[in-house]
């Protein structure tokens, strides 16, 4: 009794590790493993419905900022566009009026930016530009991150922000 005992506790265990010996040598298996250097590669092609990266213009230089106009007009259409670009890249820090108390932005030391400041708003295009992609606390992500063709919509969104501030006063 106590062998019949002894083999179901003992076969089972056994069988179980024969098969998993024989799956994981006779098993499926990486029969073949490329080994490619980069100077040896050729690109896939690109799969359709995809777009290739472009990469990022280049920011003005601090010195090159102050020369720099806002290409676009400044029309309701581009000021509305602005303020849709905005609500995906800004307002989580500097909050719906641009004061600096956005949800994100008040766990931040130093605080967001109020873009109502008299200091912003003396800021001409290029260097608002620079500084909004670049500014203190911002890691220069923003950079990475807010398209080309985005950003000068933006420029006029934050100029407009000020203009229907002190229309409220």
């Amino acid at each position: 009794m106590k062998k019949i005992i002894a083999l179901l506790i003992v076969i089972p265990p056994l069988l179980f590790a024969g098969v998993f010996g024989y799956v994981l040598y006779k098993g499926p298996r990486m029969t073949v493993q490329h080994h490619i250097r980069e100077y040896q590669m050729s690109m896939p092609p690109r799969v359709p419905g995809t777009v290739t990266v472009v990469a990022p213009i280049r920011l003005p230089s601090e010195a090159e900022a102050p020369n720099l106009r806002n290409p676009l007009p400044s029309t309701g259409e581009n000021i509305a566009r602005g303020g849709v670009y905005y609500q995906y890249y800004c307002v989580f820090c500097h909050g719906d009026r641009g004061d600096g108390d956005g949800p994100v932005g008040q766990s931040y030391i130093p605080t967001p930016a109020d873009l109502n400041s008299e200091k912003v708003a003396a800021y001409r295009d290029g260097q608002l530009l620079r500084n909004m992609l670049t500014g203190n606390g911002h890691e220069p992500v923003l950079e990475r991150v807010v398209p080309p063709e985005h950003r000068w919509y933006l420029v006029h969104f934050l100029r407009s922000l000020r203009k229907e501030q002190r229309q409220n006063r």
